[in-house]
């Protein structure tokens, strides 16, 4: 069964850099749990558009968006993880041994 279109607005956390919430326009983000908003934050408006199965997302595909704002109102995207690499960068640095 094919998801059908829908016009989305994307909404950035103010409490958690790179965390989004997607819903439909219409709704807004009074279907979104009470909990769940005092974790995001007020949220700020970042993008609206029309979303179907086939549009290519950064970070997620469209649709597990599309049957998340079905079956629940809202999909909400949390930030990436961290690479163990990269977190290498935060690390004390070491004494060069000679």
């Amino acid at each position: 069964m094919a998801l059908e279109r829908k016009i989305v607005q994307v909404f950035r956390s103010t409490k958690q850099d790179e965390m989004y919430i997607y819903v439909t326009k219409e709704d807004g983000l009074g279907v979104v749990p009470e909990a769940l908003m005092e974790r995001f934050g007020r949220g700020t408006p970042a993008m609206v558009l029309l979303l179907d199965e086939n549009k290519k997302l950064a970070r997620t595909d469209a649709k597990t968006v599309l049957t998340s704002i079905r079956d629940q109102g809202f999909y909400l995207q949390l930030p990436p993880t961290k690479e163990e690499s990269l977190l290498d960068l935060y690390k004390t640095p070491t004494k060069a041994v000679y």
